[in-house]
């Protein structure tokens, strides 16, 4: 019913800043779900940034909070990442998901629709 792409990644020093972009089409996307996880090379794929239709609150891991930003457009049918402060430990394949069901937001199966990813790298 959706399809996402992401874009925006590369490679970036410490302290420095970048912004993902997650663009979506297929159906009426301001009425999903979305999120951002990010997964390093041999390791599990896990939960950074979500956000629903609804004006509530996003939702950030504590390893990012005060440093990223969530946030979507319905009109262009984007959801971006603003990453601010980078870490060589925020290096990964960074993905954006979405769902049109309820769901613990912080955990994989929610998400039925998934980005290719984009890959982060944060150089020391």
């Amino acid at each position: 019913q959706v399809q996402l792409k992401e874009s925006g990644g590369g490679t970036v020093q410490a302290g420095g800043s970048l912004r993902l972009s997650c663009a979506a089409s297929g159906s009426t996307f301001s009425r999903y779900r979305v999120a951002w996880f990010r997964q390093r090379p041999g390791t599990d794929r896990w939960f950074v940034a979500a956000m629903d239709w609804r004006d509530r609150e996003p939702f950030y891991t504590d390893l990012v909070k005060g440093r990223f930003t969530i946030s979507r457009d319905n009109v262009n049918n984007t959801v971006h990442l603003q990453m601010n402060s980078l870490k060589p430990e925020d290096t990964a394949v960074y993905y954006c998901a979405a769902t049109s069901s309820a769901g613990y937001y912080r955990a994989q199966a929610t998400y039925g629709y998934w980005g290719q990813g984009t890959q982060v790298t944060v150089s020391s």
